[in-house]
């Protein structure tokens, strides 16, 4: 990869500033159209983008420290995003490795844990929540995982100990926040967010091995043994709860959540933060957003229909397209609606098909299935049940 050099005299291995901004664009431009609010405080990061795009010449004369907030600005934004930005490697490893680093570590260092609390409610929709307790989780905790492990290992190799650790409290704090959150949906019965809730958490303790190994940690420090493989194996730090739900993920859900490749061609669903993917496969709710939107044409949701069948003729174990289909087909007026802007040979095919069929299954069945799934599943590791 070739050396880019600023007016700042700041050397990039990575994207240009001026580029990475263009690809927020392209993914979230509602972003930069006022669509959702970048006021308050947890919101700065999305400020400072908006900021930056209105004014593309400063980007030239941006430090290490400020070019690391605009990597994690630009992943925050768009990591709900049909295709988020392509920099994780930067802000895991690579600019933490950077020659300047040195004299940027502290700040980088505090903006790492500060955007442990950045409001991300707006710029994702992989959500799942404990409404007793009145809180969320989404995948955003692994980006921050992945993000803060990597400064830990920077400041541990340049020698800053104490602030390290503060890191490293901060990474203790997010695993036992996912935990007592896990519990808390047990104890409540809450079937379907703790589902949800299995797949993000599944991701996030998976960033976070990913980046673990990627430094290459010893896996007997202390340290590591605490955080690590926490989803696959138990811990004794913790309830076995998290190994319990990687199972579930594994038994369940893992099929459901991927990179959605099929929706990338549909550009209308990038037009505003509503048609963000939800966690599958309950998306039932956000089909019906889809079908009712004003947002979009007639031809539009029929390409958004087409990209559905599309994608789940290549996972046809996963239920989370059939379900955005039927909320599209409630919302829309039924299958009437699709006649006079999809080819009638499609339309033939479709409604023979074990897509359509298996749309016909109402929300309550289809809940009360997973409901029976997750009661019934004992998981043979840790002898364990919901």
């Amino acid at each position: 990869m070739s050396k880019k050099v600023l007016q700042s005299k700041l050397v990039l291995n990575g994207i240009a500033p001026n580029l990475l901004l263009k690809d927020v664009e392209v993914t979230a431009p509602w972003l930069f159209q006022g669509e959702i609010s970048t006021e308050g405080e947890k919101k700065e990061y999305l400020k400072k983008l908006v900021f930056y795009k209105k004014n593309l010449k400063l980007l030239g004369h941006i430090n290490l420290s400020e070019y690391f907030y605009l990597c994690m600005s630009a992943h925050w934004a768009t990591a709900g995003t049909f295709v988020p930005t392509n920099v994780d490697n930067q802000i895991r490893e690579g600019l933490w490795r950077h020659g300047e680093v040195g004299r940027h570590l502290e700040k980088m260092a505090r903006i790492t844990i500060d955007s442990w609390l950045w409001d991300y409610e707006d710029v994702t929709n992989r959500k799942s929540y404990n409404l007793k307790a009145n809180q969320v989780i989404s995948t955003h905790e692994g980006t921050w995982l992945s993000v803060a492990i990597g400064a830990y290992c920077a400041l541990k190799r340049n020698k800053r100990e104490a602030l390290a650790d503060e890191v490293y409290d901060v990474i203790l704090a997010e695993v036992q926040k996912e935990e007592k959150l896990l519990l808390e949906l047990q104890d409540s019965r809450d079937h379907i967010n703790f589902l949800r809730s299995s797949a993000l958490m599944a991701h996030n303790f998976g960033d976070l091995d990913r980046v673990i190994d990627q430094w290459e940690m010893d896996h007997d420090d202390p340290a590591v043994k605490r955080i690590y493989k926490l989803g696959h194996k138990p811990n004794e730090s913790y309830s076995k709860i998290l190994a319990f739900t990687g199972n579930v993920n594994k038994a369940f859900l893992s099929v459901e959540n991927h990179r959605h490749m099929s929706l990338r061609q549909p550009k209308c669903l990038r037009r505003s933060h509503d048609f963000l993917v939800p966690v599958g496969p309950f998306m039932e709710e956000w089909g019906e957003t889809l079908g009712s939107s004003q947002k979009l044409s007639a031809e539009e949701k029929a390409e958004i229909i087409v990209a559905l069948h599309e994608g789940y003729s290549r996972q046809d174990l996963a239920r989370g397209y059939v379900r955005a289909f039927r909320g599209m087909l409630k919302s829309m007026g039924g299958m009437d609606s699709l006649e006079r802007v999809l080819p009638f040979d499609f339309m033939n095919d479709l409604k023979r098909s074990t897509f359509y069929t298996l749309s016909q299954v109402s929300s309550e069945e289809f809940e009360d299935e997973y409901r029976r799934k997750l009661d019934s599943f004992r998981c043979e590791m840790t002898n364990y049940q919901f």
